[in-house]
């Protein structure tokens, strides 16, 4: 059962990554601000769900949220100024374009740059404990899956429909035998923020 708020005196938005721990693509951000009376039994970690469950919790996100929002980070710039950095900055972007703004954030892991002066609470394991985070989880999941969908049918090689970038088995010998493309990532260095 997930809470459906980290507190709730001030406008809260919930913030989630995907595509940290990829090979090649976009790191994607969502920040979600849901209604007090939100409830939906199927809600969680878009890891725990499949992904019919994801795309129709999606679709019911997009329509119930006071506001969303999706942004992302392309992999030149990830290895320009690191994995870390590029996740955080995707979040601000996604937070950027909220309709509504929020008056506190609360963030999947442990790790953030306060944005603008808005208090903020980082949680770890926080998609699979606040309703708003796991939202922000559907939503960064899957419009990061949508790119990789769209660029595997430019590179079917490395079965991208499949494996999304992440370092799968198939994925990694397919950049042995194949080369990698302007879509991997070239550094795994990490940075301070």
């Amino acid at each position: 059962m997930l809470e459906p708020f980290y507190q709730d005196k001030l406008l809260e938005a919930g913030c989630d990554e995907a595509g940290r721990g990829c090979l090649a693509g976009p790191v994607y951000a969502a920040a979600v601000i849901l209604p007090l009376n939100f409830y939906n039994p199927l809600l969680n970690d878009s890891k725990k769900l499949n992904e019919k469950q994801r795309y129709a919790l999606r679709e019911i996100i997009q329509k119930e949220a006071i506001a969303w929002a999706v942004g992302s980070v392309d992999q030149l710039e990830i290895d320009e100024i690191n994995i870390l950095n590029a996740s955080i900055k995707a979040m601000h972007l996604s937070i950027d374009q909220l309709k509504k703004k929020p008056r506190f954030i609360i963030i999947d892991g442990n790790r953030f740059k306060p944005y603008k002066k808005i208090p903020h609470q980082t949680i770890i394991k926080g998609d699979g404990k606040y309703a708003s985070i796991a939202a922000a989880s559907i939503l960064a999941k899957t419009y990061r899956d949508d790119f990789m969908l769209a660029q595997d049918k430019l590179f079917p090689q490395y079965n991208w429909e499949k494996n999304k970038g992440y370092p799968t088995m198939d994925h990694r010998r397919a950049i042995e035998e194949s080369g990698p493309c302007h879509l991997h990532r070239k550094s795994f260095k990490v940075k301070p923020i």
